[in-house]
Order: C-alpha cells, then sequence, then structure tokens
C-alpha cells in the first residue's frame, strides 16, 4: 500500500487532534466504502466561514455530543467533505 500523499505530493499531516477530526475522529482522514462523504480538504475555521457554513444548512459551530462533534471555534482545523 502507497502512502497518501497531498495534491503537492507531500506526505499527509494530522489536520486536528483537538478537536478530533474525520469520520474516524482521529485526526486524519481515511477513506472507507461506508462513509458517505468524502473528508479530502483540511480547512482553518474563520468566523466568516463558520457563519457562512451555518446559513447553509450545515451547522459546524453547534456542539453534537451524540454524534462526538464538539462544535468548532474559529482557528480550530476541521476535515471538511469535498465532492
Amino acid at each position: 500500500m502507497t502512502e497518501a500523499r497531498t495534491v503537492l505530493g507531500e506526505p499527509l499531516a494530522i489536520c486536528s487532534q483537538s478537536p478530533e477530526t474525520d469520520f474516524y475522529r482521529d485526526g486524519c482522514y481515511r477513506a472507507r466504502s461506508d462513509d458517505l462523504g468524502t473528508h479530502a480538504v483540511c480547512a482553518q475555521m474563520s468566523r466568516e466561514f463558520l457563519e457562512f457554513s451555518r446559513a447553509c444548512g450545515n451547522d459546524l459551530s453547534t456542539p453534537r455530543p451524540e454524534f462526538g462533534f464538539p462544535g468548532l471555534k474559529p482557528g480550530e482545523r476541521w476535515c471538511l467533505c469535498a465532492q
């Protein structure tokens, strides 16, 4: 198995361990066959992006403990679904 790489050919780094991101909440994106999203972009959150995301129906700032989701704050990083 080959090592995962970025679009620039560099080895992937951990996106975030605080909060723990991705489907597995381990800080790194790993593809899996039953994951309906493609968590392929690591983004640093800004207030503007969090407001935009909420307005589009994807509230990333409100905690959802039943899903292990702490809610994000500006400056934190998170794996986002990209299509």
